[in-house]
């Protein structure tokens, strides 16, 4: 996840905090609607808050919450109570908050009496907008000094950035008289009667209101009402025997699809966004994975963000932003500082995994079938990740990819755990860069493989053959150079000083994943992972509890992150470790369900035979990117479900029916076309296949580091 001091991660949105989401405007609130702006809550636009304080009075009183609903991603529904009549328990006036945001926000507000006498009411709307950046908000550094309103005409009053020039908010609320800080409306109830008004808050850039539709025909589905249908009729429908599991799946494709972002000059193209609430931007890391893991939900996600990727890839040499020719970014901003606190600019690339994923999840789309013709322009832009591997990345020659930031700004740490204190020896003291993470090592061997795998598709065998050896190359080295014969697991990294970095972590199980591991090491990882000191009963912890390090309740030292162990699960699978795999698997989808269906970002990695439930980690993004395609990526290892279009074969060959029962999967995207895959007792089949593949019954073959090449004759 994108690098934080989580030691800043304090401050927490309240009990009963409401997010909602479209695009990459969101809004977070109280319980009952309210926007607080001493807690990380407002309403965000271009990750600026906009909004800092937004309060419902009724005769002077805040609404007393009664419910909360989102029946979509983008809309919220809230009812409350008010105007409590002294000397009575309860109060005759409901109040309905219905909120939706899209680009701004626009927010239907209903009384209702049910009282027998008139009622005359003072409703107000306490407006605050004080422009603070995303970050500053997350962490509790937001200055707090709200921008003076101004009214344009009865009902509508602008409020401008002090920081932008260009950015503005315009409220619309007809009929309302403004005062110092509020909009007032005065309402007279008849007994048993209603009141509603639509309020509109909307972005301005460059003087020009920003729409947030649904004004002129309440009928119509607005734009993300239309987007969201038209992402649902796409994905697969799942039919599970379990209806817990079957919930978390839904849940998950409900999420995902909450958390694309589209580029207003590539309109048709999505990508994924990290997370809500604070990571509603392009993350390559998080973003590659995400539609990695995604692949059997919608390709085009995968797609887009290669596409979108590779328009950002870097060209030059800038210490300040660590943009280097070839490397692939780690965030794009688009706030009101856009600071990021890492370099002043909107694009930072200090990452060292994102580069080689780029070129890992070009050829998992190659073998899904969904690499368009015309796709010498990511072919260019995978060799130009490949060059920066070369030149770049392995910055001593000595055949490993290392990282050290350039500039004292950057992230300290530039792998998935990314935190400051994220990458430290058993003994618990911090490993000093360049650091070679072994993970960074695995996704460089897998995308030698890569290329090597869409050179033999497109015929240019020599190609493959160079792209071949080197990844055996690399692979000799790092059996030799990472492996901890007395320890019987790898190295963490390799610290600047080419030590072994001899803590036990979770990331050897992505070595399994990328194939990176020999295979008389595979079986001393597999039991590391699943010893008692890593495996929680939920999940694998980022860090083993005997280490000097270990915190159940860290960031990344001892917690339980579910992307993670999606990756785990399917190292383990690909090894042939079907029982350790699915004991991950069958773990995750029991923490989901306890997580009301929704998998967090993170939770704390205390033993489950301690803790009978998952305990929360406080300031976890939920939805979050790589949590919501968890489940997806846990389905399909458990599935066994593994194509390779460009050599006409797809494997089959399911392992949890014991323990999931029979899953049947319509509508699946597939290679251009739409399948059915059904796991049952009695067997498991995919209906729908395109002309020329073969389904398999079996496992793909394991280790398989290149592809079966056919005699394209």
């Amino acid at each position: 996840m994108p690098g934080w001091n989580t030691d800043t991660l304090a401050n927490t949105a309240g009990a009963g905090a409401i997010t909602i989401v479209e695009g990459s405007s969101f809004c977070v609130s109280g319980a009952n609607g309210d926007i607080a702006p001493e807690l990380p809550h407002g309403v965000f636009f271009h990750d600026t808050r906009l909004v800092s304080r937004w309060m419902l009075l009724v005769d002077g009183n805040p609404v007393e919450p009664l419910s909360s609903s989102t029946p979509r991603p983008y809309r919220s529904v809230t009812v409350g109570r008010a105007g409590h009549i002294p000397g009575r328990a309860d109060t005759p006036l409901i109040v309905e908050r219905d909120r939706k945001v899209n680009g701004g926000l626009r927010e239907e507000i209903t009384l209702r009496s049910y009282s027998r006498e008139p009622m005359a009411l003072r409703v107000e709307l306490v407006l605050e907008s004080d422009f603070a950046d995303i970050f500053e908000v997350k962490e509790g550094r937001a200055a707090g000094h709200p921008q003076r309103a101004r009214q344009e005409s009865r009902g509508m009053i602008r409020v401008d950035s002090p920081r932008d020039e260009h950015l503005g908010l315009v409220v619309t609320a007809p009929g309302a008289a403004f005062g110092g800080d509020r909009l007032e409306f005065d309402v007279i109830l008849e007994p048993r009667g209603s009141w509603s008004r639509t309020i509109r808050l909307a972005p301005t850039t460059h003087q020009d209101e920003f729409s947030i539709g649904g004004d002129s025909d309440a009928s119509a589905p607005s734009a993300p009402a239309r987007r969201f249908l038209a992402w649902q009729s796409r994905i697969p429908v799942p039919s599970l025997e379990d209806d817990a599991i079957e919930r978390v799946i839904l849940q998950s494709q409900l999420d995902l699809g909450s958390l694309r972002i589209f580029d207003p000059s590539h309109p048709d193209r999505a990508v994924v966004a990290a997370g809500v609430p604070w990571f509603m931007a392009l993350f390559g890391r998080d973003s590659l994975l995400t539609a990695l893991m995604s692949l059997p939900v919608d390709p085009t996600l995968a797609l887009g963000t290669l596409q979108t990727l590779a328009d950002l890839q870097g060209t030059r040499v800038d210490a300040a932003s660590e943009e280097q020719p070839g490397r692939i970014l780690h965030e794009v901003r688009l706030g009101a500082t856009t600071n990021l606190a890492l370099g002043g600019g909107s694009v930072y690339y200090g990452t060292a995994d994102a580069t080689p994923l780029f070129v890992v999840v070009l050829g998992e789309l190659a073998r899904w079938g969904g690499l368009p013709d015309d796709a010498d322009d990511l072919i260019a832009a995978a060799d130009r990740a490949l060059e920066w591997i070369l030149r770049y990345g392995d910055r001593d020659g000595d055949g490993f990819v290392e990282y050290e930031r350039l500039n004292e700004h950057g992230l300290v740490n530039q792998g998935w755990k990314d935190s400051w204190d994220g990458i430290t020896f058993a003994d618990g003291s911090l490993a000093r860069a360049p650091i070679a993470l072994c993970e960074v090592q695995g996704y460089v061997y897998a995308a030698f493989l890569a290329r090597a795998a869409i050179a033999s598709f497109r015929g240019d065998e020599e190609l493959a053959a160079e792209w071949d050896e080197r990844a055996v190359n690399l692979k000799r080295e790092f059996n030799e150079r990472f492996w901890l014969p007395d320890r019987g697991y790898f190295a963490l990294a390799l610290d600047a000083d080419k030590r072994p970095v001899d803590s036990c972590a979770s990331n050897m199980g992505h070595c399994l994943w990328t194939g990176i591991v020999d295979d008389d090491k595979a079986g001393p990882v597999a039991e590391r992972l699943l010893s008692d000191e890593l495996f929680t009963g939920w999940g694998v912890r980022t860090l083993a509890s005997d280490m000097g390090a270990y915190n159940p309740a860290s960031y990344h030292n001892g917690s339980v992150w579910p992307h993670d162990n999606a990756i785990v699960a399917a190292g383990l699978m690909r090894y042939g470790f079907v029982e350790e795999a699915n004991r991950i698997v069958f773990g995750m989808f029991e923490a989901a369900t306890r997580f009301d269906g929704r998998l967090p970002e993170l939770f704390c990695g205390f033993a489950r035979d301690r803790y009978p439930e998952p305990v929360s980690y406080p300031a976890s993004c939920s939805p979050q990117a790589w949590a919501a395609a968890t489940p997806f990526s846990l389905l399909r290892t458990t599935l066994r479900f593994e194509p390779s279009v460009p050599t006409g074969d797809v494997w089959l060959a399911p392992t949890s029916s014991e323990n999931f029962g029979d899953i049947h999967l319509r509508n699946v995207p597939f290679a251009g076309t739409r399948i059915s895959v059904d796991a049952a007792r009695q067997g498991a089949s995919v209906a729908g296949l395109p002309a020329g593949l073969i389904l398999h019954p079996t496992p793909r073959p394991v280790p398989a580091e290149v592809p079966v090449r056919r005699d394209p004759t």
